[in-house]
This record gives C-alpha cells, structure tokens and sequence, in this order.
C-alpha cells in the first residue's frame, strides 16, 4: 500500500509539473508495465496491467492468471522507464499543438535562441518555434538573447513533433501591435478596415469609427505621436501611413496616395482601373520611390491604379518606363534575339542621337538608343581594323622610321644652305656665327663711339677685311644699318 501511495504521489508531481492530465500518465504508466512484462513472459498469449487511481495498487495478469509485477527484473523496469519518458513527451506535445493552434495569428513574445541556417530558432518557454528566412524582415538583424515579438503564422505536427512558425513580415502583426497600444482598437470603437505592408519599409493602414466623438486618426496617432511612435520602434522604424476609411472609392483613393494632390480620379469598373490625374509636380509625389506610394495604394484599394499627368505622362503599379508601341516593341524583341530585324525603322540623324544623351531613362527613344549602340558598334569595329593593320612586320616600321629622319635631316640641311646663300647675297648672314660677330661688332662700334666720335667709326670700317668682294666694299660706303 506504502507503494501504491507513493505511485499516486509521483504521478500527480508530473501531472502539475508538466501540466498534464493524470490519466494520461496512469496510461503511460499501463502501458510501460505491460511492454515490461512482455520481456519476461514472451511467451504469454494475453497479458493485462492495470494501476489503482486511489491507492497506486499495480494489479498484473498473464493469460488470466495473477502474476508479481515486482518481480520483473531489471530490463524490465529499464523498459519501462524508456517507455514512461516516450509517452510523457508526446503528451507534452499534444499539449502544445492543442494550445498554439488556436492561436494562429495572434502575437506572441520569445527570445532569440540560436540560429539554424538562414532560420531563426526562438525560446517560447514551453516550446521552440522557428522563423524562417522568407518570415524575416530583410533590414532587421537579431542576436541571441534578443527578445522579440512576432505572430504565429502556422502550427502542425512533424512526425511527433510540433513544429510552430513564426513571423515579422505578415499583416497581422501590424493589427496585434495597435491592438495592443491603441485601446479603442482594442474595444472595437475603431476597426482597421485595410491595409497594405511592405516589411521594413513602408506600411498603409486605413482605420474608420463608429463613435462619432472619436477621430480614428487622431486616437490612432496619440499626442504628439505617443502611440504611433511606440509601434514604429516595434518595427525598428518602419514607417507608417494612417488614412481614413470611406466606402466611396474616389475619396478611399485620394486619401490612399496621400499626401499627393489629386486632379480628377476617373473609375472604370469593368477592368478595376482608376485613372488618376495629378499635377507634373506632384507625380513623383503620388508615385513615390521606386513606385512604393502607388503600388500600397492599389493594394489598399484593391484598384489597379494608374498616375497620369495633364501633359500624358503616366505610371501604373510597378511599371518604371514608358509604354512602347507594337512597332517598338517587335524592333527590340528581334534586336536582341539578335535576328534580322524586319519591322520597319525610321532613320534616325545623329543629332537625335546625340540629343538622346540628355535625355532622362524615362523618356528616351528606342529607336534613337538602337541607332546609338548601331554605331558605337561600328566604330569599335573601324578602331580594332586599324589596330589590325598597326600589327605589321616591325622591321618595316622600323625602316620607315629611318627613312622619315633621313628625309628630314636632308630638308633640314637644304633649307640651312638656302639660308646662308640668301644671307650672302643680301649681305646678312642669319646663321649663329654670324650673329655673334655682329653682336661683338655692335659693341666694338659702340665702344668706339663713345670715345672717338665718327672718326672711330671710320676707322674701325676701314680695319674691317674685305671678304665679301665688290659687293662688301659697296656696303662699306653705304650709311651704317642700326
């Protein structure tokens, strides 16, 4: 009986311990005794164990016969053991999937524990669930020991165990952090009726009242930006667009590409597309970077969004170039197939071309840009046929190379007689030696002057030798040259 009580006592330690329920560890504990008894008595046909709820008694027979459970042996307990441990742990994660399973989408705290790959291992207390690479945010980063906050995205059962997922980038997270800091969420005063996330960048919410003495924006945004500023944190600043709610689309629009002026909205309800005219300096305002304003607003909406401007330039979704023409289009396609091309073409002059230069990404020709790369290509080809014709024999060029310096020594050396002949007959000489004998002679002149007057002059004319003939004597008669 002392046995039996204990069996009780243990049983409801573990039952409190691991919040399970009693009787599924007196069945665990059967069904452990009976794979026991089977080691020993492998021969029985039949074999029936059961344990008292109120005393612990363990009663045993074999083939209806009563048998001692405590005299099983050693592997028989061990077997026991092993089997009491395997039914324990799958009651504790039948446990789990039976309290996270109704908690999809609901938010939940954990703490970075480790990573396996690309994936997130995080500590639920009660279990391990994991946040795989696509359920990260790509501009969050997380180290062990972090604590963080993300929704259950998906609870199922992999062979034994309980495999929960979790996730950053779903909407719902976006819901579960206002619930939690906005109370008239909370109460349902105001409903979050859409909205549109791009995780880690941008989110739009569209939010609408139903007391009239609450503002859903303003209760939304707090003072000051108390409230709103405690989810962007959350979010590590992931920035926020609150809008109103209105049933007609025309204003749902205008305030979804918010804070963009709005011209004229036109709705086609056949195809879902909404034409929206905006002015040429708000159309980079309603389209926003790299399309992100339109292409929330299209899907808050859930109309195909088109940004025009009186002038006719116009974006949809994620389009990021003009729209091209049938012609246009079956020009590039056979372009860059590399295939005759067979569509018509228009000339293009090289003014164009060039002027397409200055032109922005947006705006430019095709065409205009094909005829570019035409003859940029044909230029490559002109300058690798002359390098080709450069790569000749290397003693032809060095023997060119000779005969052009023996050209011009012997025009040089021409030229210098001509010079000299010219000199002769005109009574100059323009060659350096000549010039330094007038330089001394212009100063011995000087000098001569300065102490004899005109009769220095003369004498030093007369001294001069005569080497020049009848022409030399004829220039001594004539009046001094400066």
């Amino acid at each position: 009986m002392a046995e039996g009580a204990e069996v009780v006592k243990i049983i409801g330690a573990l039952a409190r311990e691991k919040e399970l329920d009693a009787e599924i560890l007196f069945e665990g504990l059967e069904t452990a005794m009976i794979a026991a008894a089977r080691k020993k008595y492998d021969e029985a046909i039949e074999l029936d164990i059961s344990v008292d709820r109120e005393s612990g008694e363990i009663i045993g027979f074999r083939d209806g016969k009563l048998i001692d459970t405590a005299t099983l042996g050693r592997i028989a307990a061990q077997t026991a053991k092993q089997v009491m441990i395997q039914k324990i742990r799958e009651a504790e994660q039948d446990v789990v999937f039976n309290e996270y399973e109704g908690r999809r989408g609901q938010l939940v705290n954990g703490t970075v524990q480790r990573f396996e790959g690309e994936a997130v291992i995080i500590d639920l207390n009660k279990a391990e669930a994991i946040m795989p690479r696509h359920e990260r945010v790509r501009t969050e980063t997380y180290n062990p020991g972090d604590r963080i906050r993300c929704v259950i995205a998906d609870v199922r059962k992999v062979g034994q165990r309980v495999r929960i997922v979790l996730s950053r980038t779903h909407p719902d997270l976006i819901r579960r952090l206002f619930e939690l800091e906005i109370p008239e969420i909370a109460d349902h005063v105001i409903e979050v009726k859409g909205l549109a996330r791009e995780p880690g960048f941008r989110t739009k919410l569209a939010v609408v009242s139903y007391d009239s003495k609450v503002d859903c924006v303003g209760a939304c945004v707090g003072i000051r930006g108390s409230r709103i500023r405690n989810v962007i944190d959350e979010l590590n600043g992931e920035k926020i667009d609150i809008i109103r709610w209105s049933e007609s689309p025309e204003v749902l629009i205008m305030n979804a590409l918010k804070p963009a002026e709005i011209i004229s909205i036109t709705l086609d309800d056949d195809t879902g597309e909404a034409v929206v005219t905006v002015s040429e300096d708000q159309l980079s305002l309603a389209i926003g970077k790299r399309g992100q304003n339109v292409r929330l607003a299209a899907r808050l909406t859930g109309w195909d969004v088109n940004i025009t401007s009186p002038g006719g330039n116009s974006r949809r979704g994620e389009d990021k170039g003009a729209a091209l023409s049938d012609n246009e289009k079956r020009i590039l396609e056979q372009f860059r197939e590399g295939g005759e091309i067979t569509a018509p073409i228009t000339p293009v002059a090289p003014s164009a071309i060039e002027s397409a230069e200055d032109t922005p990404a947006d705006d430019h020709d095709p065409l205009a840009e094909m005829a570019k790369l035409a003859l940029a290509g044909a230029a490559a080809t002109t300058a690798a046929d002359s390098n080709k014709d450069d790569d000749h024999d290397p003693l032809a060029q060095a023997a060119q190379k000779i005969m052009a310096s023996d050209e011009s020594a012997e025009t040089k050396s021409d030229s210098a007689q001509e010079d000299a002949a010219r000199a002769f007959l005109t009574g100059k000489d323009d060659s350096p030696a000549s010039t330094e004998s007038s330089a001394d002679d212009a100063t011995t002149q000087d000098a001569d002057e300065n102490l004899g007057g005109d009769d220095a002059a003369e004498e030093s004319a007369e001294t001069t030798p005569d080497t020049s003939g009848d022409s030399r004597v004829e220039d001594s008669d004539s009046p001094e040259r400066p």
